[in-house]
């Protein structure tokens, strides 16, 4: 299993399409998230309960920008939404995971950028990380959401740093070139993924697990 991660808008999502293009099966955490907080979703109930009404529409639907500037202006409120929703989304991995290795996945992804803030590298057998440069950082992310630069640092504060995170990678991925060149560095990458796996296999073939 990768641990796929980065700070926020450091091309994390560029490098899982690349992967799942390749053939790698992508355990997407956001997706599971919105999975959770669609209409009718699992987690909407608990979320009512905590923020109230004002974080939805008069039509029912989760308001995300909503829920948004309540969590990223307050740790006790991101804390209280993460307990809601981490368990959720961990049922939801495991879940993934035992279907992926029951068809015979090779290679398994776990694409989620709170991964060390949750802790979700320890599912993981190696960690990749995307990089850039805080200033690059900063300016994409105000481009990709429209955010001042007083919202952006918030947004980057309520994660790990992005240079922590690449210190613990086992793999760095510096994105700070276009899309194309990034994307052109992770065939080489997965072959390599995908070499180990098979010499797993054969080593647990051998002991008979």
């Amino acid at each position: 299993m990768i641990g796929l991660t980065g700070g926020i808008a450091c091309g994390k999502s560029n490098v899982s399409d690349a992967l799942g293009q390749l053939g790698a099966v992508i355990v997407d955490g956001d997706r599971l998230s919105r999975q959770l907080t669609a209409e009718g979703g699992a987690a909407l109930p608990e979320i009512r309960k905590a923020f109230g009404a004002e974080v939805f529409t008069q039509g029912g639907k989760l308001d995300r920008k909503a829920l948004a500037r309540a969590i990223f202006a307050d740790s006790g409120a991101r804390e209280r939404l993460d307990g809601i929703m981490q368990p959720m989304i961990l049922e939801l991995i495991r879940t993934e995971m035992e279907r992926a290795e029951k068809c015979g996945a090779q290679v398994c992804v776990l694409d989620m950028p709170l991964l060390y803030e949750k802790r979700l590298d320890l599912l993981c057998d190696t960690v990749w990380c995307v990089a850039l440069p805080e200033e690059t950082q900063l300016a994409r992310l105000m481009a990709r959401d429209g955010l001042s630069v007083e919202e952006a640092r918030q947004r980057m504060a309520s994660q790990l740093p992005a240079a922590e995170k690449a210190r613990r990678a086992d793999v760095v991925i510096d994105t700070s070139g276009s899309v194309e060149e990034t994307r052109a560095k992770i065939p080489p990458l997965y072959r390599r993924e995908c070499r180990l796996a098979e010499r797993d296999g054969e080593q647990d073939a051998a002991a008979g697990r």
